[in-house]
């Protein structure tokens, strides 16, 4: 729900669908975007996401933008052609905003902060929010945004319906969000949870071509009485006004290293879907409840990918993984997937979070956060 994700008030509606901008950068090019927590020296959210922007110097100003709360901000990649890119770009605004002396903290959702506590922003793009959100707007949900350049509006339909097979393996991997106010929520993302409550946050339908698309965002848009598509917050979804796939559909990762690697996974399987396109007979409600699975169980889900049953989410990852690595060597991003590994060894951020906690404690487990959000 970031503040500068969405065309001017002068190209909205159908005509930010039309005058799109597929072409305008190189195919499989990456943007990252990440919705980080901001903290204090006890780890607790703070609101001062507008004093940061008001903080941080240029080059990496332009990388951070304010959230509809105030204790959350947005770091943006530029357009980048491979995962080192995207790491770089990261780990360099993450530290200029701990050296302006702000804390960050990178997961799901905040893991003690009480409901209710987080403030929010004013401002004209957010009125509407507050009008349809109401009181289920009571704690910042952080996810990863990742976008994939699209050469044109066919191709990034396709690529975006292919992407809804794999969004219950993704959100297994990147699951980062177990504990919710101070407890285990027995959700391997609470997070996916909290978005699930607000409108327009749902597994898109899978669309015939570009108009059927920009009918039914149309459509949407009047009903939901908003202005542009942007107030589509899909699981994944085209971006005319970037030129670009989005998907929105995992945590945010703790470590910069993970964020990228994800991304990475991502480029490698719209290179892979667009050079030889699955074709599974899986319905849109199969899909929603392997992402639900996914969300619950991580790692340890059973998930309908490519054949009759559901699998465990640890073998359709290995499989995945093995299917697109080529795609990622010759896109420059192979030795990020080394991280993508682990996780299938090791466990998400949400396995990590948890045996952390075991050992030492929440405020443990809230240290161990933000050392490793810098």
């Amino acid at each position: 729900m970031s503040s500068n994700d969405h065309p001017s008030t002068e190209t909205g509606g159908r005509s930010a669908l039309e005058n799109h901008r597929f072409g305008s950068s190189p195919a499989f090019s990456l943007g990252v975007e990440e919705e980080l927590l901001v903290v204090d020296g006890q780890r607790q959210l703070i609101a001062v996401s507008e004093l940061i922007l008001d903080s941080v110097a240029e080059p990496f100003a332009e990388r951070i933008s304010s959230e509809i709360f105030a204790d959350q901000i947005e770091l943006k990649t530029g357009i980048c052609h491979d995962a080192d890119e995207v790491l770089a770009d990261l780990d360099r605004t993450r530290l200029a905003i701990h050296e302006a002396g702000f804390e960050l903290l990178a997961c799901g959702l905040h893991p003690s902060a009480e409901e209710g506590e987080a403030k929010l922003v004013a401002k004209p793009r957010y009125e509407v929010v507050r009008r349809d959100f109401g009181d289920i707007l009571r704690t910042p949900p952080c996810g990863l945004h990742v976008h994939i350049g699209m050469p044109d509006p066919e191709t990034a339909v396709r690529v975006a319906n292919a992407f809804r097979l794999y969004l219950p393996v993704l959100q297994a991997l990147s699951a980062n969000s177990p504990f919710r106010e101070g407890i285990d929520s027995g959700n391997a993302s609470s997070r996916s949870s909290v978005v699930r409550s607000y409108p327009r946050f749902q597994l898109p339908r899978q669309f015939r071509d570009y108009e059927e698309f920009c009918e039914v965002a149309d459509q949407l848009i009047a009903a939901a009485g908003v202005s542009d598509y942007t107030y589509i917050w899909w699981d994944v979804r085209p971006h005319p006004e970037l030129g670009t796939v989005e998907v929105r559909a995992v945590d945010v990762q703790t470590a910069a290293a993970t964020s990228s690697a994800i991304a990475a996974l991502i480029q490698a399987i719209a290179a892979k879907e667009l050079d030889r396109p699955s074709a599974p007979d899986v319905y849109r409600e199969t899909l929603e409840e392997s992402y639900f699975q996914a969300a619950s169980h991580g790692l340890e889900a059973n998930i309908l990918f490519d054949r009759d049953v559901p699998e465990p989410a640890r073998e359709v990852g290995v499989r995945v993984l093995e299917s697109v690595r080529p795609y990622a060597r010759e896109l420059g991003s192979e030795v990020a997937l080394e991280e993508v590994e682990r996780i299938l060894r090791e466990g998400n951020g949400a396995d990590d979070q948890r045996r952390v906690h075991d050992e030492a404690g929440m405020s443990g487990l809230l240290d161990y956060l933000a050392e490793r959000t810098v």
